[in-house]
């Protein structure tokens, strides 16, 4: 599996999202999308679902060390001890010593961020983590959270598909050694009604989805595609044996507006 290097962690650029996936149906899909080649899991205290996902990861065969694992903390745990605790609590939910990742899932100015990456850096200098990051940062948080984190951030993970433009963010990110991640990499499903999407595809015999999946890739960003169908885990890995030229990424670029976001929230950051 192809990775992106960022500040010492080595990320698969295919993984898979857990969001809504629950009870043995996480369990066996986290299983089933190790077997096919994922080496990459993404999952959250706020998904409820981290017991099932370690489940998943023990039933598939595949050694631990082989596999990235991300969780992310909720806002309600920002305070440094209650940061370390609840990273605790997650291991023993999933059931290991250490994530490969551990990040802030959204921004919380109720809290102060240096003394949240206070707690994050302890939870790595503990062990608990072998490297940390943010999600849902805006470039200003970027900026003030890799100034004063204490330990290298290796990504922020935000909603990025062609019809979110997020040329500013992916500036900051690269300016700062950070990886970009993308949630709702193919828009929840959208991405299969774009009319360039499924002219592109068609050249290489390719879904509008695969073809989106390999626009993210080719710009060195991860993905991390949730699914909660088998078959849709092998398509969806099956995008390494093609290339997009330049024109057709530049099409790709041209679906985007800043207006393209799915995932908003009252509590969310002004967004750039």
């Amino acid at each position: 599996m192809q990775t992106v290097e960022a500040n010492g962690a080595s990320i698969p650029v295919i993984g898979l999202g857990t969001w809504e996936l629950r009870g043995r149906a996480c369990a066996r899909l986290v299983e089933q999308a190790l077997r096919l080649g994922y080496r990459h899991i993404d999952t959250a205290q706020m998904y409820e679902n981290e017991r099932e996902v370690g489940e998943g990861v023990r039933a598939s065969g595949v050694k631990r060390s082989d596999v990235f694992v991300t969780t992310k903390v909720w806002t309600t745990h920002f305070a440094p001890n209650d940061l370390v605790r609840s990273t605790k609590e997650s291991l023993v939910r999933l059931r290991m010593s250490e994530v490969d990742l551990l990040l802030l899932h959204w921004p919380n100015p109720q809290v102060p961020l240096e003394e949240t990456l206070s707690g994050l850096a302890e939870a790595r200098r503990l062990g608990l983590t072998r490297h940390v990051g943010v999600s849902n940062f805006t470039v200003a948080l970027i900026e003030e959270a890799v100034a004063k984190s204490s330990e290298p951030l290796v990504c922020n993970q935000v909603e990025y598909h062609p019809y979110l433009e997020q040329n500013k963010v992916l500036a900051a990110c690269r300016e700062n050694g950070l990886a970009l991640v993308a949630y709702s990499p193919v828009a929840k499903g959208r991405v299969k009604n774009a009319e360039t999407l499924n002219r592109i595809g068609a050249r290489y015999r390719k879904t509008a989805a695969q073809v989106c999946l390999r626009w993210l890739i080719q710009q060195d960003v991860i993905a991390i595609p949730r699914t909660s169908k088998i078959e849709r885990l092998s398509e969806n890995l099956e995008i390494f044996d093609f290339n997009l030229t330049d024109d057709e990424m530049s099409e790709i670029f041209a679906m985007g507006t800043r207006g393209g976001r799915i995932v908003d929230f009252g509590f969310a950051p002004k967004w750039d």
